[in-house]
Order: C-alpha cells, then structure tokens, then sequence
C-alpha cells in the first residue's frame, strides 16, 4: 500500500487521502466527519459505491442484499462480525439491490446474498450465499493473496 490511502467516504462521496498507518485510529472524512474505516458495514449508495470500487486503496468487501432476503436478513449479523475482525485492511458495506438495480446489474449480480472484493477497481472475487463470518473472513483473506503475492 502507498504512504498515503486513497479512501472515499460512503457518507458524502468525498474523495479522502489518509496516511496508511493511521487506517486503525478511526480516520475521519475531511468533508462530513463521518469515520471512513471502522469495524462495521457501512451503507452504499450508488454513487459511493461506484467511488469506492473503482478508486479506493483499501479493499472493499460488497453485500449486494435486499430487504425481502430471508437469507441476505439472516447473514447481517455474521458480515458484520467478519467487519470487526476485517478492519482496517478491508472495509465491508453493503448495497441494497432493490434501491439501485442498476448497480447490481451493472455489478452482473445474479443471486444474493452476493459478496464481492474489489480492490483499486479490479473484482478480486465473488461469494455466493449467506455465509457464517468465519468463511467470509477466510474468503477476503484468500483472494487478497492475490494482491500481496
């Protein structure tokens, strides 16, 4: 990773550098004050999704679900307990496909619960089907081998 991440706020869309060594204390956006890598999901939009795939230096894990999933409704809780183990190296959000079928069809999402890693705007890897934490947590750190090695 460069001396400096490239992150965008899921908040505002703004586009923010911070030093990579301070990605675990809680950066904040220099636009809304909004955290920008924290142990939790985070909401996508459009927009922000779009910023955050295409540009962003940290890894960005995408729960692509709606609100009628049983199955989307029921693995919350595991993604966003691999959020806490995940942070700060990879930020987890979700994007609701029902709010922006277009994303999720520009995205070729087919089923959901769909996970998929992005990293500088290339797809690392895609997961389908709720899954516990453990087994998200292993997949993030699988495909990222690909960026290390």
């Amino acid at each position: 990773m460069t001396e400096n991440a490239r992150l965008t706020c899921t908040t505002c869309g703004q586009a923010n550098r911070v030093p990579a060594a301070r990605l675990g204390d809680l950066p904040k956006c220099g636009s809304c004050g909004e955290i920008l890598v924290a142990p939790k999901v985070m909401e996508l939009d459009a927009a922000s999704h779009d910023k955050a795939t295409r540009n962003d230096d940290l890894p960005i894990l995408v729960d692509y679900w709606a609100p009628w999933c049983g199955p989307c409704r029921m693995m919350a809780p595991e993604f966003a307990k691999a959020a806490t183990t995940l942070s700060p190296k990879v930020r987890l959000a979700k994007l609701n496909t029902e709010d922006h079928p277009a994303v999720s069809q520009r995205a070729g999402i087919r089923g959901i619960p769909a996970l998929i890693l992005y990293h500088r705007g290339r797809e690392l890897g895609r997961l389908a089907g709720a899954r516990p934490a453990h087994e998200i947590v292993g997949f993030v750190q699988k495909a990222m081998q690909t960026v290390a090695g």
